[in-house]
């Protein structure tokens, strides 16, 4: 490993992450993985860049350097964000499955048992079959390792909580930049705007996904964002956002009121500010995730104004690329699963309400990280429903 002043963590903390990343492979008897997951190897070794549909990878033997495969346009990012000492590349007319198996050759792993993420977004079938077939010519064993790098990040480290911190400031920002920004007779772009500007303007970056921003009937739509429309008196608007420094995410939803609170959001926001707080009570390492989901799910669905929970309680969030912020795929808050929560898990909690009325959906989240004892808040912010 080579030291290198661009990486967002020092280079103890990539050591740490590689030599669990060791231990759990030799559980599972495997000579090498072949890491190619976006998020994964950016946990492992600092590697980022919009371009991650073409393959990338990162080959781990038990003993030895890692070796690289990219895209021969990424690999300067290999070279100036990594510690990585020996990045291979492959041509636009080149061939990346050809060029993995050379790599694995070279490491005279051909013959060995080998993981691979099975599951990852970027590595298709297609290529997935191409590369059973070269390591059943060598007579080596493929094997799925899914999940073998998310053991480590499920937990965060010191360092990665701090960093968390700074990303809450960015993400509030935002949202207190959309609230302000909120008023009967602006756009629903002229708000995200406001978001936008403000997140980056406070050292954020590009974050997986851009924020949601619905007015009026429009939140009731599933993962919309802004279109241009007009607030109008009487409506209300739903923001949700994230925002991200080093590709770390912390999320939080806000509803915006333009004009008198009506029983209706006064009783939703009562029912989403009491999951909210019920949450947090119950959180502590130990407790079964699906625990918290019932938690938030009684309270949600026990409401008075037709509304509905539709979704999971919560997600793990963390290192993300688009196309989502979250690490849901980790770990999720839902009914069903006995999964059991530890010190440094961090999550977006989601007590929101969809169907208000029969017409309105809003939202109250928090993003949280549950500690020795309990569970933490990353956030300042008010919770309360802002009123224009």
């Amino acid at each position: 490993m080579r030291d290198n002043p661009a990486l967002c963590f020092p280079l103890a903390e990539y050591q740490h992450r590689l030599n669990q990343l060791r231990e759990r492979m030799q559980e599972r008897l495997l000579d090498a993985v072949v890491i190619s997951d976006p998020e994964n190897l950016f946990y492992l070794t600092g590697y980022q860049t919009t371009g991650y549909s073409y393959f990338q990878a990162l080959v781990v033997p038990l003993e030895g350097e890692p070796i690289s495969i990219t895209r021969e346009l990424e690999a300067s990012n290999m070279v100036h964000r990594t510690w990585v000492e020996e990045a291979r590349c492959y041509t636009d007319t080149g061939d990346a499955i050809q060029e993995l198996f050379n790599i694995i050759k070279d490491l005279g792993l051909e013959h060995k048992y080998v993981g691979y993420e099975r599951n990852s977004y970027f590595f298709p079938a297609y290529q997935q079959d191409r590369f059973h077939n070269h390591m059943q010519a060598g007579e080596g064993n493929l094997l799925d390792c899914y999940g073998i790098v998310e053991e480590g990040r499920i937990c965060k480290s010191a360092a990665e909580i701090e960093l968390m911190r700074s990303v809450a400031k960015v993400t509030e920002a935002g949202m207190q930049a959309a609230i302000e920004a909120t008023e009967v007779g602006v756009t629903e772009n002229e708000i995200a705007a406001a978001a936008c500007a403000a997140m980056f303007s406070a050292g954020g970056e590009y974050p997986a996904v851009l924020p949601y921003i619905t007015s009026g009937p429009r939140s009731m739509i599933g993962h919309a964002t802004w279109e241009g429309r007009t607030v109008q008196a009487g409506e209300h608007v739903f923001l949700e956002m994230a925002g991200c420094i080093k590709r770390y995410h912390t999320a939080m939803m806000r509803t915006v009121l333009l004009g008198e609170k009506s029983p209706a959001m006064q009783s939703a926001e009562a029912s989403m500010l009491e999951a909210l707080d019920a949450a947090h009570n119950l959180i502590r390492p130990g407790v079964m995730v699906s625990d918290v989901d019932k938690c938030v799910r009684d309270i949600i669905c026990r409401n008075d104004v037709g509304a509905n929970l539709l979704t999971r309680a919560g997600y793990s969030i963390g290192i993300a690329f688009a196309p989502s912020w979250d690490e849901g795929y980790i770990m999720s808050l839902k009914q069903g699963d006995e999964s059991v929560l530890k010190p440094g898990m961090t999550f977006h909690l989601l007590p929101w309400m969809w169907g208000i009325e029969g017409d309105k959906t809003c939202g109250i989240s928090d993003t949280i990280l549950v500690t020795e004892t309990g569970c933490k808040s990353f956030f300042t912010l008010p919770r309360e429903m802002s009123l224009v």
